[in-house]
């Protein structure tokens, strides 16, 4: 079956039997669970509208024990908006470059996934003109220790900001740069080898408001992260660096971080507008694999 009669088949399931699922709020200051729901069968465009709603109001929807395919992955996935492909091309799902592979197993001397692509707090590909609405993680392989995700709430973050904060961010735009995070795990991790000149001019450096505005929430967000905001714009370097210190600490406080632990076949769908997220790199010995499809996004606007 191809992708596209997959999807004609759960568009289709608005005229299907609705499926009994249920979607429960995780304690803590992000998330629910949602049972009940098999993407093997069809999706309804209502049952879509009540978990994007969902996803909207907690920043993390988490689906249990979804036995699914990479096509029907990307399938799904597609639902909430066009799919955005991973510049490492070495690293997407055959036949589904819309997969990102993340895992820490290394076949033949050579890594089969991106071992650090949580190694750092981050919004998955802010560093797009249209950066990612969210992502759909796939569990295939998981440890029996280790390997949790942890994600923090970016509008809890600036709700808590002080108020001479705020109005010092008003207005204040940040670089966001992929080519900057790349070298810097580089140093980190022997996986990692040089860019291609293409693959550089593929990701260039964008500007973003600091503060945004979630299109669908409407809440303020603090939009920087410590994987790929390299600055804030007109500001002197140390001043920047003291800056993007204290709002990267003031957002991963305790109180503001959900940590996912793992189980067979999860698909977690995370907004990327409202959370950043960070995933420690599972040592090699504990096997560990997931597949990333990544939506895209708007235009960021204060």
């Amino acid at each position: 079956m191809t992708v596209a009669s997959l999807e004609r088949t759960q568009q289709a399931g608005s005229r299907a039997s609705a499926q009994d699922f249920s979607i429960r709020a995780i304690d803590g200051p992000l998330g629910a669970e949602i049972t009940g729901l098999d993407l093997n069968l069809p999706v309804s465009d209502e049952e879509l509208k009540r978990i994007r709603s969902a996803f909207v109001k907690y920043g993390l929807v988490v689906f249990r024990d979804q036995r699914i395919t990479p096509e029907q992955h990307v399938a799904f996935s597609r639902r909430f908006g066009p799919l955005q492909v991973h510049v490492l091309n070495r690293f997407h799902v055959a036949q589904h470059p819309e997969l990102l592979i993340v895992s820490n197993v290394v076949e033949n001397g050579q890594p089969i996934g991106l071992v650090d692509a949580g190694a750092d707090w981050h919004s998955d590909l802010s560093y797009m003109p249209k950066p990612s609405l969210g992502s759909l993680l796939h569990a295939q392989e998981l440890p029996p220790e280790q390997g949790d995700t942890l994600y923090a709430n970016t509008a809890n973050a600036y709700d808590t900001l002080p108020a001479d904060v705020k109005q010092l961010l008003a207005g204040k735009r940040a670089v966001h740069s992929y080519v900057y995070r790349y070298h810097r795990l580089q140093k980190l991790s022997p996986w990692r080898p040089d860019l291609t000149q293409k693959q550089i001019d593929e990701v260039p450096e964008v500007e973003h408001p600091v503060i945004i505005t979630h299109p669908e929430s409407g809440r303020k967000i603090l939009f920087v992260s410590e994987g790929f905001t390299s600055h804030i714009v007109g500001l002197p370097r140390d001043e920047s660096d003291d800056l993007l210190k204290f709002l990267h600490e003031h957002t991963i406080r305790a109180e503001n971080v959900y940590r996912h632990r793992w189980q067979a076949h999860d698909i977690v769908f995370w907004d990327n507008r409202s959370t950043v997220h960070y995933a420690a790199i599972t040592p090699q010995h504990l096997r560990r694999t997931l597949y990333r499809a990544t939506v895209e996004g708007d235009v960021p606007v204060f």
